[in-house]
């Protein structure tokens, strides 16, 4: 069964106020993520040992192998990019007490876990992403990779949260201003209330 771009859970002008113009997702959404999906559909097809497997097997099953990182990396980048938009909300910036809770507890604060994400997210260099993750030891941290790897391949721990910092995700709206938006979508973008821990 042939992998399919996913419905946005909101429209592509609903994340306009929040920092996010409709333009940045049609292009993010529509062609990116699309372009991603159409590749992983044509290596699939021709390889008989795809066929068959989920999404999180064939980024398992690829991660690391040299001969296959042409469909890593598309795999990767559909997986991430599924989580991704439920990452985000036309009503997010806001943290549910629990989640407030359990940051306050792993990080010491809410700020200082933001310090982190940030972090994270402006000292990958080049294209890549962040990430809020629960830990193996049940700590949430936060961590990057590059390009379109993701914790479910480098065993990093359970993905809550993921930025895409790829320049793509952000050039329309911030410029080279990578830092500012990051900084917008974790206070006005980030869907805080889809994370369960």
């Amino acid at each position: 069964m042939a992998f399919t771009l996913p419905a946005l859970p909101y429209t592509t002008a609903a994340l306009a106020a929040k920092g996010m113009c409709q333009e940045t997702l049609e292009l993010h959404h529509g062609k990116h993520h699309q372009a991603y999906v159409t590749a992983l559909n044509g290596f699939v097809e021709k390889d008989a040992a795809l066929q068959g497997k989920s999404l999180d097997e064939i980024v398992k099953l690829a991660h690391g192998n040299a001969a296959m990182a042409p469909v890593f990396n598309n795999a990767g980048q559909h997986w991430n990019h599924i989580l991704f938009w439920q990452n985000m909300s036309a009503t997010g910036g806001g943290i549910p007490g629990k989640l407030e809770a359990k940051l306050v507890a792993d990080f010491g604060s809410v700020q200082a876990f933001k310090d982190a994400f940030k972090t994270a997210a402006t000292t990958q260099f080049g294209s890549g992403w962040a990430w809020l993750v629960m830990g193996a030891d049940g700590k949430l941290k936060c961590t990057k990779t590059p390009n379109g790897s993701n914790p479910l391949a480098t065993g990093e721990g359970k993905a809550l949260l993921g930025c895409d910092v790829w320049e793509h995700s952000y050039y329309l709206d911030f410029r080279n201003r990578r830092p500012d938006y990051v900084q917008n979508w974790l206070d006005n973008l980030a869907n805080y209330e889809a994370i369960s821990i």
